[in-house]
């Protein structure tokens, strides 16, 4: 843990001054490391007032992510597997490195900005610094099929509308199988990157990123994006903490985790929930486009749709587009 970070969460915890040899006392470090780590949080943009016989107090914090602001909201030792970094070209690019060199289950990274943060079908997802929460998360799932391993995105769907809940006070929909709504615009995508063991076919991991629009404005989005895409502050006025909502996301896929793929009736009955696919006019694009129904989502997060001849298929991927959503309106 970086002394820095250790600092930070100690003077957030503070109501009052605490002086520099309190400070290396409880933290087990030099004056001269406190008074280096109090300078590198004020270049980082937190107003730090000290007085010469009083010591440090805390009386501003940026909207930033970081491990000190993680360690004031999630146990040390959790935060000990998280990566935070200041800018990445991907968070799951990123994750993959650390995943191959043998990162244990549960390796988290957040990014505050992605130079090459991308979606499904390598689009590009914007992602400005300072804005939204671009993390992702490593998963290394013992005896689970690979075809199982395909209900994750849906479970991982659920588990970021729960910390929106939880921490921004209002619930996003879902756009099957990947798309986080809010106000009919999307606010988050998530993507899905799996390995498989080539010679026994087992998974050997499984890295899920999210990119959460969070305090963005209008003009943060490109212009061919602003009538596809929102974030929270937009849809509900309010600036809300970035680092609370990756916290409460981390434990949110913390708990996913002890409970996937065999525990579903709630991440399913959530997900039914949520989806407002269901009962809408689709087209799904493929080899061939087609327009047709969509009726339920199945017991494996499978969407089914029923077609103008009557015939019935439950969609397990591909590309789905729903009228009055993303510009579907034919």
């Amino acid at each position: 843990m970086k002394t820095k970070d250790a600092v930070l969460a100690f003077l957030k915890k503070q109501a009052d001054y605490v002086s520099g040899e309190a400070l290396g006392e409880a933290l087990g470090v030099t004056r001269t490391a406190i008074n280096a780590a109090v300078k590198a949080l004020r270049q980082d943009g937190y107003e730090i007032s000290s007085s010469t016989n009083k010591g440090y107090i805390l009386s501003y914090s940026p909207n930033s992510i970081n491990c000190g602001e993680l360690l004031t909201l999630l146990p040390p030792e959790r935060v000990e597997n998280i990566l935070c970094l200041e800018s990445v070209d991907s968070t799951n690019n990123r994750l993959r490195e650390m995943a191959l060199a043998g990162a244990p289950a549960g390796q988290i990274v957040i990014a505050e900005s992605q130079t090459a943060g991308r979606g499904r079908y390598g689009r590009q997802f914007v992602s400005p610094k300072g804005k939204g929460v671009y993390i992702s998360a490593l998963f290394r799932p013992e005896s689970v099929p690979p075809e199982s391993a395909s209900t994750l995105t849906a479970w991982v769907a659920v588990a970021i509308c729960n910390a929106v809940e939880k921490t921004c006070g209002v619930r996003p929909s879902v756009k099957w199988v990947n798309d986080l709504l809010l106000g009919n615009r999307k606010i988050c995508g998530i993507l899905t990157e799996m390995t498989i063991e080539s010679e026994n076919g087992h998974i050997q991991y499984v890295i899920v990123g999210a990119g959460i629009n969070v305090n963005e404005i209008e003009t943060d989005f490109p212009e061919e994006l602003r009538s596809i895409a929102t974030s929270v502050y937009a849809e509900t006025g309010k600036q809300h903490s970035r680092a609370e909502l990756a916290a409460q996301i981390i434990t949110e896929l913390d708990k996913l985790g002890k409970l996937w793929p065999n525990e579903k009736t709630a991440y399913l009955a959530a997900y039914k929930n949520d989806c407002v696919t269901v009962g809408k006019t689709v087209r799904i694009s493929g080899k061939e486009e087609t327009v047709c129904y969509a009726k339920e989502i199945d017991d494996n997060f499978g969407l089914v749709v029923k077609f103008s001849d009557g015939t019935e298929k439950t969609v397990s991927s591909g590309e789905v587009s729903v009228r009055g959503l993303y510009g579907y309106v034919d």
